[in-house]
């Protein structure tokens, strides 16, 4: 008699569970908003506005109603006529009047709350955050009250010794040092607590083992302590400069979208703004939002070269 051959069966199916959901989908379904999120609101405007750069486009026309005009509005905006130009040096200007001053002042005054001020660091820092967490608008705001020609403290401080008003935001050459200070005051405190991390990274033992070898506070100062915060005055300094070349609320609200009187606090952001959005003329912004691009990496990688010789950035 002949036996019978079983037939081949399939393999059982694997039934769902919940512990393999989780091995295999959760990571991608838990970590999705944020790239979806990253993707609308990050990547895509990025996209767009570099294909916008190549474009002639006016957003009341609607989607699809752009003409392609190539390296025309890089060529624009590069002309020796274009404000791009006045509004870079501007902003160039007020960074470095703002910005200088912030390190040159933060940098000592945290070695001295780090050496002197231990004791009551932790209220001196919540007061030199204070400005950094402050609402723009409220403090441009109240240093436009400051700066008044007629009720300003500050003519009124220069009528009790005998002098005259000061036009304070109406003198053109007076206009990028009075926004210079509203962002000096702003950030100075935001870099001494960048200070203060760095510095309480440095172990005492070099500083006790210079105390011993009789090295004095401003000795400690130049050769150990500059030298060892190299790292963090790199981070310091570059956050200087991409916050300076996108400098934009203080003189926008302190003195108009113009830039005030002619035009010496008008910077690249501003400007940006002021042809994308009051102009509508979103391809020629693009382009020069992708020229300031261009100069913050620019000055990012000089930046990086200067901290970087002989090896002092790690």
């Amino acid at each position: 008699m002949q036996e019978r051959v079983p037939l081949p069966t399939s393999p059982p199916r694997r039934r769902w569970s919940y512990d393999r959901f989780q091995q295999r989908f959760a990571p991608y379904i838990f970590t999705s908003p944020f790239f979806i999120l990253f993707l609308i609101f990050g990547l895509f405007p990025l996209g767009f506005s570099l294909f916008l750069a190549f474009h002639l486009w006016n957003p009341l026309d609607g989607l699809g109603n752009w003409e392609y005009v190539g390296w025309e509005n890089f060529g624009l905006a590069l002309g020796a006529p274009d404000q791009f130009w006045v509004a870079l040096k501007n902003t160039l200007w007020i960074g470095l009047l703002s910005g200088v001053p912030q390190h040159l002042v933060a940098l000592p005054l945290a070695f001295v709350i780090n050496q002197s001020l231990r004791r009551w660091q932790g209220g001196i820092s919540t007061i030199l955050f204070l400005p950094y967490i402050t609402n723009a608008v409220a403090i441009t705001i109240v240093f436009g009250m400051l700066y008044s020609e007629n009720l300003g403290l500050l003519n009124y401080a220069l009528s009790v010794v005998g002098l005259g008003p000061v036009r304070w935001l109406a003198v053109p050459d007076l206009v990028p040092v009075s926004v210079a200070v509203v962002v000096f005051w702003r950030y100075v405190g935001w870099n001494v607590i960048l200070y203060l991390s760095g510095l309480q990274a440095i172990s005492e033992d070099v500083y006790e083992a210079a105390t011993v070898d009789g090295a004095s506070s401003v000795q400690k100062f130049f050769y150990i302590t500059l030298p060892l915060l190299r790292p963090m005055m790199f981070y310091a300094f570059t956050l200087t400069i991409v916050g300076n070349m996108q400098l934009f609320e203080e003189p926008f609200i302190m003195v108009g979208q113009a830039g005030g009187s002619g035009g010496t606090a008008l910077t690249s952001a501003m400007h940006i703004y002021n042809v994308a959005f009051r102009d509508l003329d979103m391809g020629y912004g693009s382009a020069m939002a992708w020229l300031l691009f261009l100069a913050i990496f620019v000055l990012s990688m000089i930046n990086n070269f200067l901290f970087s010789r002989g090896g002092g950035r790690s």
